[in-house]
């Protein structure tokens, strides 16, 4: 097959994915389990239920009130009409050993273990970025994939967005030419300003499962919901936030796997007086050898261009493209700029319109993304975002935060999962469990 041949069938595969043309085997409907229903939990879910036959058959959420609030609303989007099972513990969940598909949409601390029990327990799976809180967890994830023959899709939609495989058509016809920079950012003003005080949980949350191997932090209202992500002990602030998607989407654009090395420098600069503990701000570089991928966020102040707040800038010598979850502009030197804005479905899917907390710009994302992970299901190949994609991408994220307390690059090797030379470095790259929970990568 010539190359330009390649691209049109992979271009029209895309796009057959993204119109909605996935079909399921005759007479199957799957049975699905969520595990961790709170805001994109329901997002990931509603959206298999409008592109696949399924039947939610179980859900799992340590917070009682939201467990039952998302079995109501399952009730009422899925087929059957029926209440799905509900549990507060996901080992109780995945022992029944009926769940086809298993979506794992926890807080960041919480997707290894559950995500490595749901491949024992013969679970294709879809588990949302990044992966997991430290770099040994997501070895151990991906070891668990293949020991166990599982299909598995990260959280990482950019890979599926029709716009920017758009955009990675531009890229992979050579049409920027040599490309020696990629800057990728992020200005949202999303890191917590408040510091509230301290008090007891709610009834309705059972804080010591919510916290599992994580330390145990005194309970305050920025833990939950949502608000966890400014914690360093549930994730890996804005970098494993946000760097994430936007380091895969570049990665997946360009076929780039690890980077040579790491390095990064930030910190709390301005905002001193929140109860968050993750850097306001901080740059990163990952280095390709010629190609230097680079990141930068800042909670405050403001964005260079207002117009694109969050997303990635390909410099190449013949053009520059410009890249975001709203939309892309090719710019080439000395032509006529390129540009295409995001496809919202939202006649094709009327429930989008209504739906509270749904991201509209990102459904299709989403959908597109549900439906790689069937089709992958059905032929048992690697989806999109395969999972060890997602831990490149998830690890590299990581690695820039310990560079930034370290104080140093910091070189990885991926075939041992080690840093050589650097005893210290390498020693951190799986965190302490709390007890009774034990580290998958221990």
């Amino acid at each position: 097959m010539q190359r330009r041949e390649f691209l049109a069938t992979t271009a029209f595969g895309a796009a057959s994915l993204a119109a909605g043309l996935y079909a399921a085997p005759a007479q199957q409907t799957r049975r699905v389990a969520l595990i961790g229903c709170g805001w994109y939990g329901k997002v990931d879910l509603l959206r298999l239920i409008q592109v696949a036959p399924v039947e939610v058959v179980s859900l799992c959420d340590v917070d009682s009130m939201m467990l039952a609030g998302a079995a109501d609303i399952v009730s009422q989007r899925q087929k059957s009409g029926k209440k799905p099972r509900t549990y507060a513990d996901y080992r109780e969940l995945l022992a029944e050993k009926d769940a086809d598909i298993v979506l794992i949409a926890t807080p960041d601390h919480w997707h290894a273990l559950p995500m490595i029990a749901a491949c024992e327990a013969g679970a294709d799976i879809y588990v949302q970025k990044p992966i997991s809180v430290d770099v040994r967890e997501g070895q151990a994830m991906v070891e668990a994939a293949r020991k166990h023959g599982r299909v598995v899709q990260v959280g990482t939609q950019r890979r599926s967005t029709p716009h920017l495989a758009e955009a990675k058509r531009i890229l992979d016809e050579g049409r920027l030419g040599t490309i020696g920079l990629v800057e990728i950012y992020c200005y949202y003003h999303m890191r917590a300003r408040e510091n509230p005080a301290d008090e007891q949980p709610p009834e309705n949350l059972d804080y010591e499962l919510w916290t599992g191997p994580a330390p145990l932090r005194p309970y305050n209202k920025l833990v939950h919901p949502r608000s966890w992500r400014a914690f360093t002990e549930y994730g890996n602030g804005i970098v494993g936030d946000m760097c994430i998607h936007m380091l895969d989407m570049v990665r997946w654009m360009l076929s780039l796997g690890w980077p040579a090395s790491v390095s990064s420098t930030g910190g709390i600069l301005v905002d001193k007086r929140s109860k968050a503990n993750i850097s306001d701000t901080q740059s990163a570089t990952f280095d390709y050898g010629d190609l230097k991928v680079v990141w930068t966020h800042r909670t405050w102040g403001d964005a260079p261009d207002p117009g694109d707040q969050w997303g990635a800038t390909f410099y190449g010598d013949k053009g520059t493209l410009k890249a975001n979850v709203h939309w892309y502009e090719f710019r080439p030197r000395g032509g006529q700029p390129v540009r295409k804005e995001v496809a919202y479905e939202l006649e094709e899917y009327p429930e989008d319109k209504t739906e509270p907390d749904i991201e509209q710009h990102v459904a299709p994302a989403v959908r597109g993304h549900m439906r790689d992970l069937l089709e992958n299901i059905d032929s048992r190949g690697k989806p999109v975002a395969d999972i060890e994609e997602g831990h490149i991408s998830t690890a590299s994220c990581i690695l820039a935060n310990l560079s930034m307390e370290l104080g140093r690059s910091l070189a990885f090797d991926p075939a041992t999962h080690t840093i050589p030379g650097d005893a210290e470095a390498t020693s951190r790259l799986a965190r302490p469990y709390r007890e009774p929970w034990t580290h998958p990568g221990a």
